[in-house]
């Protein structure tokens, strides 16, 4: 991973501030992806919030850097929207200043962005996209629900072997303001703390 990346992730490991509550949340998650590497299955998740413009894209981002950091086999981490618009300037902004590398790679109303966070490693592949956008999985995935109005507007999800509701608060509430880019940066971290620990508690056999 890159060196600039590092510095980030001492200050995920460095938390411990999830409550009980939160753990129970996670807690689904973590038993849906240890059963898929106990049985030496892909681990494909599709995180869904309505506009795939925010939180998907963050807990995708840190949950596949997370399986990479932790070396859990055959993880493949997506991102979808019960609408497309596109991903906001400021969570690109926020993921460059935590140290991930990121070029865009298509111009538009909705740009393409190639986003690294290791050297070697296949670049994340970031626009705004239905969940069910041919980009993602058809079937044997989990979908894990990051805003609860993606959750009520997704009353079915073709495909999915299971729904989990992991909610965050939308960091759009500060656009424009002056807290915009501490408050991205501080929902960014949450959202990496708790990837970091649903990986952390994987066992390989």
């Amino acid at each position: 991973m890159y060196n600039s990346l590092y510095e980030t992730i001492s200050k995920v490991e460095k938390s411990n501030d999830i409550s009980l509550e939160r753990l129970e949340i996670l807690q689904p998650l973590i038993d849906f992806v240890q059963q898929k590497v106990n049985n030496k299955m892909d681990v494909n998740i599709n995180f869904i919030c309505t506009h795939n413009s925010r939180r998907s894209h963050l807990a995708q981002i840190w949950a596949q850097i997370a399986a990479e950091f932790f070396k859990i086999p055959n993880v493949i981490c997506y991102s979808g929207g019960t609408e497309v618009t596109a991903i906001y300037p400021a969570i690109i902004e926020t993921l460059k200043s935590q140290g991930l590398e990121i070029s865009k790679i298509a111009e538009g109303n909705n740009p393409v962005y190639a986003i690294k966070f290791n050297e070697n490693s296949l670049p994340i592949i970031g626009f705004s996209k239905t969940f069910d956008n041919k980009f993602n999985p058809t079937s044997n995935f989990v979908a894990v629900l990051n805003c609860n109005e993606a959750d009520a507007g997704c009353p079915f999800i073709g495909g999915a072997e299971k729904r989990i509701p992991i909610p965050y608060q939308d960091p759009k509430i500060s656009d424009n303001t002056q807290f915009q880019a501490e408050t991205y940066k501080k929902t960014s971290l949450g959202i990496a703390i708790e990837m970091w620990n649903i990986f952390s508690r994987i066992k390989i056999s």
